[in-house]
């Protein structure tokens, strides 16, 4: 018992140090608030909807001067266990120097709830989001979304289950509204967790076959002994050829998600003739400053223009 709980606490040390770590390297450079507040209007903590009493929010970014820009969403990562909408990680200050609103989103965590909970919340901002396009004055017909480590795999979700029922859910008030997506960027974002220990690095921080690991904390119940929960988690089990294009980023030395995760859904989009690009960066880690180069960005920013921004206009509705 002394030895299981000693365990136990290593992992949870050793998960705050590493998504603390990371979640720092994707915060934007500094003065970027400032930024922010000068060449934005702000609208933070507005509520998409409410769970047993709890509101779930999002904030919300418009460009000044920009006319019915397109919309961009962050997903934030944290293990689906912490982390906050915050700052919007790196896709709002880099939406917002090229033209778009974004959005950044908090969900229901796997201490208050188990999986799907998480991509249900998702899909309901979406669904929020393309009912209050008129109210703010953006172009909810076309968003992208994006998201790191936890927030990669719901985004990547997001990309591929669009039409699912059981995904889908049933919160908030707007279900006439579409919650597919238009275009996806997954930042080393988990996939198939039963496949996650085998193909680790020889220094991997922990387990994901653990009782105790961020997945199977989401799950609700250990991997090994949920492999349909683990199936109808894992964005791969819906692909189609109707899915939006996915730009794939991922570090070849991730400690915590290995790249071979990445690999996966990028085989299966392939397979399924789906337009994906899978950026793997050499010697990277679980996000840091090897993803916030010019190079990087500037990939990142021509994906979202070529499929959100210069996309056709789709119906608002289902």
């Amino acid at each position: 018992m002394h030895r299981d709980r000693l365990t136990f606490i290593a992992i949870l040390l050793t998960l705050t140090v590493v998504l603390s770590e990371s979640a720092s390297a994707q915060q934007p450079r500094r003065g970027a608030p400032r930024w922010v507040r000068e060449n934005a209007d702000v609208h933070r903590n507005l509520e998409y909807a409410e769970v047993d009493g709890k509101p779930l929010l999002l904030d919300l970014y418009l460009p000044k001067d920009v006319k019915q820009p397109p919309l961009l969403v962050w997903i934030h990562g944290g293990g689906w266990r912490s982390g906050d909408k915050g700052r919007g990680g790196i896709l709002v200050p880099l939406g917002l120097q090229n033209g778009y609103a974004c959005a950044s989103i908090n969900y229901r965590l796997s201490g208050e709830a188990t999986f799907p909970a998480q991509i249900h919340d998702c899909k309901a901002a979406i669904r929020w989001l393309r009912a209050h396009a008129k109210e703010y004055g953006y172009d909810a017909t076309r968003i992208g979304v994006g998201g790191s480590s936890a927030g990669g795999h719901l985004v990547s979700l997001l990309g591929t289950s669009g039409g699912d029922k059981q995904l889908e859910g049933t919160v908030g008030k707007h279900a006439d509204q579409s919650s597919q997506v238009q275009a996806v960027l997954d930042m080393w974002g988990p996939t198939d967790f039963l496949q996650m220990d085998a193909h680790a690095l020889p220094d991997a921080r922990f387990k994901h076959n653990d009782p105790r690991s961020p997945e199977s904390l989401l799950l609700g119940g250990p991997v090994l002994e949920n492999k349909d929960k683990v199936a109808q988690a894992n964005p791969i089990t819906y692909i189609d050829k109707q899915d939006p294009p996915f730009l794939i980023i991922h570090g070849s030395k991730d400690p915590l998600v290995p790249v071979h995760q990445s690999q996966l859904i990028d085989k299966a989009l392939k397979k399924a003739k789906v337009p994906v690009q899978l950026i793997v960066v050499e010697g990277a880690g679980h996000g840091g400053r090897e993803f916030n180069t010019p190079e990087t960005n500037d990939r990142i920013v021509k994906f979202l223009d070529q499929h959100v921004k210069q996309a056709p206009r789709q119906k608002a509705g289902n």
